[in-house]
C-alpha cells in the first residue's frame, strides 16, 4: 500500500500501513501485537503494568512470532511522596461500600502501582531493541532518553496541547502523537493538570501539525475508515487507534469491560481519576456516578485504585475501570488483523 497521501510516519518507522495499535495497560496482549504487525501496522506492547519478567516475556513471545516493527510504550510519571491521611480519607469515603458489599475494611489496603521508565526498563529497551519506544506523561530524564535513541529507536509521546507538542519536539521526539480528549484511557498531560486545557483532536491536530516540523499521529475518537481520513486532511502522517481493538478477540477485557463496550453509549465515557488518580476516559459506572467522575480525594496517581480492589472483587462492573473513548460505537467484533486490513483498505479507496 504506497498511495497514502503521507507516507513520512511509514517510512520513518518502517511499517506498511500509518495505523498505530495503542498500547492499552487494559487489554492488549502479544497475540494483539504480533497481529497488528502481521496486518502492517505498528503493534504496540504496553509495558506500565508489566514486571520486568512479564515484559521480557512478552517480548520474546513477540519477537519469536514476527520480525516486524514493535512499539513498547513506557509511563513516565514521577512517583508521589507517601501521604497516610489522604489514603485513610479515601478508603473512609468508600467505607459504605465496604459495609454494603462485605468486603473487609480492616485489612491491608492492596497496593496499586505502575512503576515509571527507570534503569530496569531501559536494559530491557537495550536488550531487546524495540524499533520504537513511546512515552506517556512526558519523556524520561535525558541520560535514560539518550540510553534509548542509542539502541535506534524512534521516539514518539503524546501531547495533549499545542505546549506539549512544542516541548516534545524540543526535547528529542521523533514523531508526536495529538492525544485529543475523545480518546480513552490516561490522558497524557504533563506540563498541566488542568483539564480545561484538553481539547478535542479536531481542534489540537492541526495546531500541533503546523506547530511542529516532525510528522504527527492522531489519536482519540477514531473507529474507522472515515476518521482516518478526516484525521489526514488535518494534516496527520498516521492514526494511533485503541477503543476498537478493545473488540477483537486478541483483548483481554474482563466480562464486565466486554459487556459494557458493546452496550454503553457515545455519550456514557467521561474523563475519571477514581481508579487511578490521575483522569482516564472510560465508561461510566456505579462508583464514577456516585462519588463524581472527578473527585479531588483520590489519593495521588497511581495509588488510588488500590482501595477499590476489594471492592472490585465484589462488584467488578460497578468499581472497576472501563476504558474506552467516545468513538465505541464504531467497534466491530472482528480480529485484530481484519480490523486493520479493513481500516487500511477502506482509507485508502476514500483517498482515491
Amino acid at each position: 500500500m504506497s498511495t497514502w497521501p503521507d507516507t513520512r510516519l511509514i517510512d520513518l518507522l518502517g511499517i506498511d500501513v500509518p495505523i498505530i495499535q495503542a498500547p492499552m495497560a487494559v487489554g492488549t496482549t502479544p497475540a494483539m501485537v504480533i497481529a497488528a504487525n502481521q496486518a502492517g501496522a505498528l503493534g504496540s506492547l504496553p509495558a506500565a503494568a508489566l514486571s520486568i519478567e512479564q515484559l521480557r516475556d512478552a517480548l520474546t513471545t513477540i519477537r519469536q512470532a514476527s520480525p516486524r516493527p514493535i512499539n513498547v510504550n513506557f509511563f513516565c510519571h514521577q512517583p508521589p511522596a507517601p501521604d497516610a491521611a489522604r489514603d485513610r480519607r479515601w478508603k473512609a469515603l468508600l467505607q459504605p461500600y465496604y459495609r454494603e458489599l462485605g468486603a473487609d475494611y480492616d485489612a491491608p489496603t492492596p497496593v496499586s502501582n505502575r512503576e515509571p521508565f527507570n534503569e530496569a526498563a531501559c536494559q530491557v529497551v537495550e536488550e531487546f531493541r524495540p524499533e520504537v519506544v513511546s512515552f506517556h506523561f512526558g519523556l524520561p530524564e535525558k541520560t535514560l532518553l539518550d540510553r534509548v535513541k542509542a539502541t535506534g529507536a524512534k521516539v514518539l509521546s503524546s501531547a495533549t496541547t499545542v505546549e506539549e507538542a512544542l516541548w516534545l519536539e524540543q526535547h528529542g521526539c521523533d514523531a508526536i502523537i495529538a492525544m485529543g480528549s475523545e480518546a480513552g484511557g490516561h490522558r497524557g498531560l504533563f506540563l498541566s493538570d488542568d483539564l480545561n486545557t484538553q481539547i478535542g483532536l479536531f481542534a489540537l491536530l492541526p495546531q500541533v501539525v503546523d506547530a511542529v516540523s516532525v510528522p504527527v499521529i492522531a489519536a482519540g475518537g477514531i473507529g474507522d475508515a472515515r476518521g482516518i481520513v478526516a484525521a489526514f486532511a488535518l494534516g496527520a502522517s498516521a492514526v494511533q487507534i485503541g477503543t476498537a481493538y478493545l473488540f477483537t478477540p486478541e483483548a483481554n477485557v474482563s466480562a464486565s469491560h466486554h459487556y459494557a463496550l458493546r452496550h454503553a453509549q457515545a455519550s456514557e465515557t467521561a474523563l475519571t481519576n477514581l481508579f487511578t488518580g490521575r483522569p482516564a476516559r472510560g465508561i461510566v459506572n456505579r462508583v464514577m456516578r456516585e462519588l463524581g467522575a472527578i473527585n479531588l480525594a483520590a489519593p495521588a496517581f497511581p495509588t488510588a485504585g488500590g482501595a477499590l480492589i476489594p471492592l472490585k472483587a465484589k462488584d467488578e462492573a460497578g468499581f472497576s475501570n472501563l476504558w474506552s473513548g467516545q468513538a465505541l460505537r464504531l467497534g466491530k467484533d472482528i480480529s485484530t488483523y481484519e480490523l486493520t486490513r479493513e481500516l487500511a483498505e477502506q482509507a485508502l479507496a476514500k483517498f482515491k
